[in-house]
């Protein structure tokens, strides 16, 4: 990997979020030209900023290679959860099934396999809350946007319930309320239809670098697209069986 490549993003990056400003782009010379260069420009940022980890969002399509996002552990919230709009300006919403490590998972040569992963984690609804370091994310890179941490500005989480195993997680009904009407309902709408498929992938991301530790979450993916608010807006996402999380944007 390109070292001074990653260390120019990673500054670019970590002047943004400080500062609240908006970048253009990544300019061609710290612009990551591979999955693992755009990982390592988020670790970076993580180290320039000295916060610690306290979640990952998750992504593993069936024909790709996965990818991971860091959340930082002061933008974590038990539902209901009241936030200032300035900190996610652009109110992005996505309706969630998100795990919680109950025991750590180190490092280790063998991957981890589903039902290891199973036993360490309980499950909850969630709200990713979404917002870019870039003015127009739309027309940033995918590499561009992993490097930024998947777009991530928040997460907001229900009560994680032990008693998940018995539920299809890929055909749960979703609805989706904005100022209390519903906007979505529907059955399912994972990408892969598999969200614990996701956490697994995460689990094996990670072992070959620092692991996960006991109550970092992983969330595993939109089941109701992407949507913008505006400030004042207050969002829910209820999953039947799992639970519920709201979410509000203070002006």
């Amino acid at each position: 990997m390109d070292t001074p490549k990653i260390e120019r993003a990673a500054a670019l990056l970590v002047g943004a979020r400080r500062n609240g400003t908006l970048l253009e782009a990544l300019p061609s010379y710290a612009s990551p030209a591979s999955i693992a260069e755009a990982h390592a420009i988020q670790d970076a940022v993580t180290a320039g900023l000295g916060r610690p980890v306290g979640a990952y969002k998750a992504m593993a399509p069936a024909n790709g290679e996965p990818t991971r996002g860091v959340i930082y552990a002061d933008t974590i919230y038990a539902s209901p959860a009241r936030i200032p709009a300035a900190a996610v300006p652009q109110c992005g919403v996505e309706g969630e099934v998100a795990f919680i490590f109950r025991r750590d998972l180190p490092p280790r040569a063998a991957p981890y396999s589903r039902d290891e992963v199973a036993a360490a984690v309980d499950a909850c609804a969630a709200i990713e809350l979404v917002t870019s370091r870039y003015r127009n994310s739309d027309a940033a890179s995918n590499l561009q946007k992993l490097a930024d941490c998947i777009s991530n500005g928040a997460f907001v989480h229900a009560a994680p319930q032990a008693e998940w195993r018995s539920l299809e997680l890929g055909k749960l009904k979703v609805t989706l309320t904005v100022n209390g009407a519903t906007v979505l309902e529907q059955v399912g709408g994972h990408a892969t239809g598999d969200p614990l498929g996701i956490a697994v992938a995460l689990a094996n991301m990670m072992r070959e670098q620092a692991g996960v530790r006991a109550g970092q979450f992983v969330t595993c993916g939109t089941y109701t697209g992407l949507r913008y608010l505006q400030p004042g807006d207050v969002c829910g996402v209820r999953f039947e069986g799992l639970g519920a999380a709201e979410a509000t944007f203070l002006r």
